[in-house]
């Protein structure tokens, strides 16, 4: 077993155990992928501010979001797929975030179902929902959620349509992946991914077969799923799912100053300042760009989280200067998930959680909850685009 020393570490591991069409879902951006690769860019053009004699003993990295307490500021994303990156993800990574302190989302388009969670993992977790055209469906899968007793609803809004993923299309992604002579030469090299798929009965979408009329196999979802995105989700549809649910809600998608006061004034306990990874509008800005637009827009109003680019403690440190009083990550857990299964995704927060903790020490800083602006060098914020008060 190699050193584990950064979430990069993890990648690399996870490049070698998973099949590619599965690392490819999770490492591509849409079109050009320049967005996709500015989440990540624009965070390592922000320099941090060090301070010196300084006591930093009594540090802590607690917080809370959604009124949750929280080991850290860190919740991890719901991810699409999850448990084909590493057999019964969804349930391995909720096990591993519950036990770790920070909370769990899980995608409508996971592998594991709702009750298959619940059962295996533990409440509570958090639900993300997309909004189909099925409204049966919709309306269904929210008292799922709610017979599961999941704390919050996350409702993702910048999904209507499907952006294009080139690599998905050239490998031919499918959960479970076709049987095509390059995908059983690709799966015969990861023994340990292949032997662990014979062994769970997890391989298909839980939440939706079984639950739709007439979705019954593979083939009947690829059809429903292609014209299920509702192209006419708007701010009544957008209240009137928050009134169902009647709990914590939180919208994901958020990029525009505009769209973060409209989600405020529709009663989001949090919103997500997100690009959907750069999977969806390629060309637009990064999340952490946006922030603090996004932060004097809402105005204390709402809490403000940030999703996409964050691969480090430095990262979380940043997001937070910046404004944000949560943090999500995808791709970093999902890393350690096809790595090493629940240990993985438990490594990678341990990574984070000690980064973020000596950074914050080597700024002068021991709450994670005071951190400021003042924390971050100035000159790059020009590049950013982002304005001292």
């Amino acid at each position: 077993m190699p050193v584990i020393t950064c979430i990069d570490d993890l990648k690399q591991l996870y490049r070698r155990r998973t099949p590619r069409m599965f690392f490819d879902y999770c490492e591509s951006g849409s079109y050009t992928e320049q967005t996709f690769r500015e989440n990540t860019s624009d965070f390592a053009a922000i320099r941090l501010r060090q301070k010196v004699a300084v006591d930093m003993t009594g540090r802590t990295t607690e917080s809370e979001m959604i009124g949750e307490k929280v080991a850290l500021p860190v919740a991890l994303a719901p991810v699409g797929s999850t448990g084909m990156q590493h057999p019964d993800g969804e349930i391995l990574a909720a096990r591993a975030a519950r036990k770790f302190g920070v909370p769990y989302t899980l995608s409508t388009m996971s592998i594991c179902s709702i009750e298959d969670v619940a059962e295996h993992a533990g409440a509570p977790f958090w639900f993300q929902l997309y909004v189909m055209r099925d409204e049966d469906f919709v309306d269904a899968i929210i008292e799922r959620a709610k017979r599961a007793k999941c704390s919050a609803l996350v409702l993702t809004l910048d999904l209507q349509i499907l952006g294009q993923r080139h690599k998905d299309l050239k490998n031919g992604l499918t959960s479970p992946p076709k049987l095509t002579i390059p995908n059983m030469i690709n799966m015969a090299m990861k023994p340990r991914w292949s032997f662990g798929m014979l062994r769970t009965p997890r391989r298909q979408f839980r939440n939706i077969i079984g639950h739709v009329k007439n979705v019954q196999k593979l083939s009947d979802l690829t059809a429903w799923a292609n014209e299920q995105f509702d192209p006419k989700l708007d701010w009544g549809k957008v209240t009137r799912i928050r009134d169902q649910w009647g709990g914590k809600f939180i919208l994901k998608g958020i990029l525009d100053p505009d769209d973060a006061r409209l989600a405020a004034d529709a009663g989001a306990d949090a919103v997500i300042v997100s690009n959907h990874g750069g999977r969806q509008l390629d060309g637009a800005l990064s999340s952490i760009r946006m922030l603090p637009e996004i932060v004097r827009a809402v105005g204390g109003k709402t809490d403000v989280w940030i999703d996409g680019g964050i691969r480090s403690g430095q990262d979380i440190l940043k997001a937070l200067a910046l404004g944000a009083t949560g943090t999500m990550i995808g791709r970093s857990y999902i890393y350690g998930l096809g790595a090493m299964g629940e240990a993985g995704v438990t490594k990678a927060l341990e990574i984070l959680k000690k980064e973020l903790d000596v950074t914050m020490a080597l700024c002068g800083e021991k709450d994670v909850r005071n951190l400021r602006r003042e924390n971050l060098l100035i000159p790059v914020f020009r590049h950013l685009q982002l304005r001292r008060e």
